[in-house]
């Protein structure tokens, strides 16, 4: 005679129950992701507002609503969350450099695409800028952000490479200093982009005002500059 098959009752009820309820409540992992984007874009607000260093772990859970300790499920400290910010920051913006370098343009068209493609990642990264320019002393001295400074040097050389191929091809006068022409343009191009909000000038705008500054100056054609 065959039995009949056991009922599950009290504990091993609950047990069944718990293993279903602990299933449901699993992250999924495109959830895990948002949330995850989520803290890194709250985090860059906070670090631009208030300052990096001010900025604490409790701070940052509290604008994402979780609990402290559930914001270590997704970073193992508030450097992690800079260098995210940062590095992903830095990346696009050499992106932008490395591709107008490939384009193989003249140096006028190489700079004009550097220009105009950086300036619209600066647009989407503000508060990466911000808290760069805020905090730069902080980060600079940290090892593990010391691929900040390897980017800085490369866009510098980009910068003084293409000047010195204009000068060679005579696109750009022969008494420019490559190095120190960069650095008094390097304020204007790396300048935060809060000047902007105010909306009075498209960036497309302020973008095509700062070439015709760089390539064409102040001085009327035809006109001497002393």
């Amino acid at each position: 005679m065959r039995k009949a098959p056991r009922v599950r009752t009290g504990c091993c009820l609950r047990q069944a129950h718990n293993e279903r309820v602990a299933v449901t409540r699993k992250t999924k992992p495109h959830e895990a992701s948002a949330r995850r984007a989520d803290v890194v874009r709250l985090a860059g607000q906070l670090f631009a507002q208030k300052g990096y260093r001010a900025t604490t772990v409790r701070e940052i859970a509290d604008a994402a609503g979780i609990l402290s300790g559930s914001l270590y499920h997704h970073f193992d400290s508030k450097e992690s969350i800079g260098d995210e910010i940062l590095s992903d920051f830095m990346n696009e913006i050499l992106a932008d450099y490395r591709a107008a370098v490939a384009s193989g343009s003249d140096p006028r068209s190489v700079l004009e695409q550097i220009v105009r493609s950086t300036s619209r990642t600066l647009a989407r990264h503000r508060a990466a800028l911000t808290i760069l320019q805020n905090d730069w002393s902080y980060f600079s001295a940290l090892p593990r952000f010391d691929y900040l400074r390897k980017a800085l040097r490369e866009i510098e050389g980009t910068w003084v490479s293409q000047l010195e191929r204009g000068i060679a091809q005579g696109a750009f006068r022969s008494d420019l200093d490559p190095a120190l022409t960069y650095r008094l343009l390097r304020d204007v191009l790396w300048i935060p982009a809060a000047w902007r909000r105010s909306g009075k000038y498209p960036t497309d705008q302020i973008v095509d005002a700062f070439l015709r500054l760089l390539f064409d100056g102040i001085t009327a054609p035809g006109r001497p500059y002393r």
